[in-house]
């Protein structure tokens, strides 16, 4: 049985083909960074990365007939606000992304969700932008208004480098060790598979992580890997951590 990664690599080489042989510009959904790294081992035709601005996370692929086509992004920029300011909760990305899915919108037609103050900015597909401003009325208990925006904001600088103190650098220590866990907790975040490694499934607690990845755990959030910075006096390594 194919697996999702797979199943993304065949799509993505298909559309590849289809922009070759009918000369015409192509675009895929948004893409994870593991779907990105796949297709840059496909080493397909000529292709680009769209996710609306620079440092997008999720992005599309837009595949070139030749190199040097004129395309048109097939990304829209949301802009979401409280409809009443004096009432607003303060609302995430879990809170925005959640409503979104409540609506039956699938987490491929959406990019980067971006709060930013006091407000949440939506990239998307421009297909499904007119659905989400139709319907998209209330995010947890908060009625919000949405609109196009007039731009895509700079998103916030990623939290500051902190350090914590790990054994080793085992997915489940780091994992433990950034959100207050004892070993026991950690365990069982894995054995529910609540655990990403680069927007994949973690391959196992005991699965060893490099500088610069993301380690995203379901209901918790998400932090970058900083890398060891040195081993403390009892033989115990305290490394960096960018906590989301």
């Amino acid at each position: 049985m194919e697996n999702s990664l797979d199943m993304t690599r065949k799509r993505l080489s298909e559309l590849a083909l289809r922009a070759e042989r009918r000369g015409i510009v192509t675009f895929s959904e948004f893409l994870t960074p593991a779907e990105q790294s796949a297709l840059l081992s496909l080493r397909p035709g000529p292709f680009e990365f769209d996710g609306g601005y620079a440092g997008a996370e999720r992005r599309t692929a837009v595949f070139l007939p030749w190199e040097g086509a004129d395309w048109e992004s097939p990304t829209a920029c949301l802009e979401v606000s409280p409809a009443s300011a004096r009432f607003a909760e303060e609302l995430g990305h879990r809170d925005c992304l959640g409503a979104l899915m409540s609506l039956g919108i699938r987490r491929e037609v959406l990019g980067d969700i971006i709060p930013l103050d006091g407000k949440v900015y939506i990239l998307c597909l421009k297909s499904i932008a007119g659905y989400i401003a139709d319907n998209l009325s209330q995010i947890r208990r908060t009625s919000v208004r949405v609109r196009p925006a007039d731009g895509i904001p700079e998103p916030p600088e990623p939290p500051e480098e902190s350090s914590v103190v790990v054994p080793s650098e085992r997915l489940d220590a780091l994992v433990a060790a950034v959100y207050s866990l004892s070993r026991s907790e950690a365990q069982r975040l894995f054995e529910r598979e609540l655990v990403l490694v680069n927007s994949l499934p973690a391959r196992g607690p005991a699965a060893q992580v490099s500088p610069g990845d993301v380690v995203s755990v379901r209901g918790r959030g998400r932090f970058t890997y900083c890398g060891p910075h040195r081993e403390t006096r009892k033989g115990r390594l305290r490394v960096g951590v960018r906590v989301y």
